[in-house]
């Protein structure tokens, strides 16, 4: 799952709030994919720090897992993965 990850007509997308040696953001990643892979949903992954705006809002509030864009999307959780609160969101927009 990468920011090059290109979604289907209709598929669900999720971005993954994230930077380098996070442990935290490593797990987040590794317990969404196969809850992403399950409901057919894209996962774009982005470094906070390579983006100012996304460093100056989020922090070290890291990771951070939105349903949609950082533009537009609306957290589901942070710092752990939320389960419940990401299957309620991708059966929602199935």
């Amino acid at each position: 799952m990468t920011g090059a990850a290109v979604a289907a007509a209709g598929s669900a997308r999720l971005t993954l709030l994230s930077r380098a040696y996070c442990h935290l953001c490593d797990e987040m990643a590794a317990a969404l994919a196969p809850l992403a892979a399950r409901h057919g949903a894209v996962v774009d992954v982005i470094d906070v720090d390579t983006n100012a705006a996304l460093e100056a809002r989020y922090g070290e509030r890291v990771p951070v897992l939105l349903a949609g864009t950082p533009a537009d999307g609306v957290e589901l959780c942070h710092y752990r993965l939320d389960v419940a609160a990401v299957a309620r969101a991708l059966s929602a927009s199935a």
